[in-house]
């Protein structure tokens, strides 16, 4: 079960920011380049935003790299992407880990390929004790099917006599979530001006502050990080506590 959030404790830096990754493609194509090249500059992007989450005192960054709705796009798109994972994995992690990143991801590893999924469980595994930042990554996820994932489990749990009926609380629902154990997102980022969430993250979300930007995810930099930063800085945070 998370800490219910307090009024008193501060809010500067926020605890969890997660980033919708938006604007790959578009940025591309305003340079008359495949998207492939929009996706590569995307890769430099995400060093930048690490880096930068951890210098400004961040202690979850969640990315949403792949969605599930992401593999109806075309085949060659898809590989390029999954190619770049595999890259970040074997030619990051060494400094990541010596900065003190955990490594974790959320999503449907079923469908991503058997090599990626070791590299991703090794990643996880080798950083699993360090705790400068945690960094989360979104991989083939979709917050509607985890949500129905967790209710499935409550669902089996109460047909088999381990729970019952009465025992589901939003805190049991919670407890079955990918993101168990970490803390819901204070701040969540849009990028390339489009200003929905895109299935991403919606139970954890209920209270976070949403702040669009209109910079392309490839141009993406610690300005814009700050930016977003000090916006989340001049919200009042109630909870539905109190009215407006």
């Amino acid at each position: 079960m998370k800490p219910v959030p307090s009024h008193s404790e501060p809010t500067p830096p926020p605890t969890h920011v997660a980033i919708i990754m938006d604007g790959n493609g578009r940025w591309a194509k305003a340079r008359g380049l495949p998207r492939t090249a929009g996706h590569r500059q995307g890769a430099v992007a995400v060093r930048e935003a690490i880096k930068s989450a951890g210098e400004l005192g961040v202690s979850y960054l969640t990315l949403y790299g792949f969605s599930l709705e992401n593999w109806k796009r075309p085949a060659g798109e898809i590989a390029d992407l999954m190619g770049l994972l595999r890259l970040y994995l074997r030619q990051e992690l060494e400094e990541l880990a010596g900065r003190g990143i955990k490594l974790r991801f959320i999503g449907d590893r079923s469908r991503l390929p058997d090599d990626i999924v070791r590299l991703m469980r090794d990643a996880e595994t080798r950083t699993a004790s360090n705790a400068a930042l945690t960094l989360i990554v979104a991989m083939s996820y979709g917050s509607r099917q985890e949500i129905t994932a967790a209710a499935r489990r409550l669902a089996e749990d109460v047909a088999a006599g381990r729970l019952a009926l009465d025992e589901i609380t939003p805190d049991r629902l919670e407890d079955c979530l990918e993101t168990t154990e970490v803390p819901d997102p204070d701040l969540i980022i849009r990028t390339s001006g489009e200003k929905r969430i895109s299935n991403f993250l919606l139970w954890q979300a209920a209270y976070s502050e949403l702040v669009f930007i209109d910079t392309l995810w490839p141009d993406f930099s610690r300005a814009d990080l700050e930016g977003a930063i000090r916006e989340f800085h001049r919200r009042e945070r109630r909870y539905g506590a109190t009215g407006g």
